[in-house]
Formats: C-alpha cells, sequence, structure tokens
C-alpha cells in the first residue's frame, strides 16, 4: 500500500510531461499538414544524372567502409 504514495505522484508528473510535450508540439505546428510529407515520397526527383563526359561528379560520393 505505501507503494502507491510514490506511484501515484510518479503517474501524475508522467501525465503532464506528456500533456506538456503535446502542447509544445501543437505550438511549434507539428501537426499543421498531415497529408503532403505522406505524399512527397510518392514525387519523382526531376534532378538529372551527372555527365562523366564533361567532368560532373555525383552529388554526394558514396560512404566508405572501414572494416
Amino acid at each position: 500500500m505505501n507503494i502507491l504514495l510514490a506511484l501515484i505522484p510518479i503517474s501524475l508528473l508522467l501525465l503532464l510531461v506528456a500533456i506538456g510535450a503535446f502542447l509544445w508540439a501543437v505550438r511549434r505546428g507539428q501537426f499543421d499538414d498531415l497529408d503532403t510529407p505522406s505524399l512527397d515520397i510518392l514525387g519523382d526527383d526531376e534532378r538529372p544524372a551527372p555527365d562523366p563526359k564533361r567532368g560532373e561528379s555525383p552529388a554526394a560520393p558514396p560512404p566508405r567502409r572501414d572494416d
């Protein structure tokens, strides 16, 4: 029964933290546009491939593995 004296305040504190995090996210605009991010992945990239004849290099070199 004594454990309830510790668990109830801890659970209330966690509830307040969760509510605070939710309100912070709402004020920062995290929930303003829920449709566009899921559709962005369906779009094609319009960037052309680099032309090695003209000396163009890829935008980012592949990562090196140092095993």
